[in-house]
């Protein structure tokens, strides 16, 4: 099974990061995409839900389950996984970031971001499609750039969904023994 899962990685990793260097405009895109436009989702989230009665709910679950994903399930996950990024093992890697050496499964920008758009997808369908369809833009692009595997991104994204469909269940149900 490992061997199966390391060539997913590597032949999925190569057909995405040999993708790069070919065109300015699209490596700027990428660079963009993996490594800022997270904070315009973050801050979408704000704008789209402020003036709407679900606006706290909707930052609880959003935001809380993207932190918690992010600083507690992918630093235990790390604690325990130790996968070496792409850039430190392969030879011939288009290198378009830099990034720190620690381990990259999973990818905490991915888990973060989907579970952000998980969040806002549990309470605007149409606005959490494009939310969900950012997300994987964000995985896709680090990728791009060199900074993970196919499975560390794929890993983020069933982590953050999880995440904030837990954190969601569990505001529920505290907010039903409020009342």
């Amino acid at each position: 099974m490992d061997l199966i899962l390391e060539k997913f990685n590597l032949i999925g990793f190569r057909a995405i990061n040999d993708l790069a260097g070919h065109n300015v405009w699209l490596d700027r895109l990428m660079i963009f995409a993996a490594d800022k436009m997270g904070y315009l989702l973050i801050l979408s989230v704000l704008v789209l839900f402020w003036k709407k009665n679900s606006l706290k709910r909707v930052l609880l679950v959003s935001w809380g389950s993207a932190l918690i994903a992010r600083f507690v399930f992918v630093a235990v996950l790390r604690y325990f996984f130790y996968s070496p990024r792409p850039f430190l093992i392969l030879e011939n890697v288009k290198i378009l970031m830099n990034h720190q050496i620690e381990s990259s499964f999973p990818s905490g920008h991915t888990t973060f971001y989907f579970a952000l758009a998980t969040g806002v997808y549990l309470y605007n369908k149409k606005a959490g499609l494009i939310f969900l369809a950012l997300a994987g833009l964000v995985g896709f692009a680090r990728i791009f750039v060199s900074v993970h595997w196919p499975l560390d991104i794929l890993a983020g994204a069933i982590l953050g969904w999880a995440t904030a469909l837990m954190i969601n269940k569990v505001l529920a149900r505290f907010l039903k023994k409020k009342q």
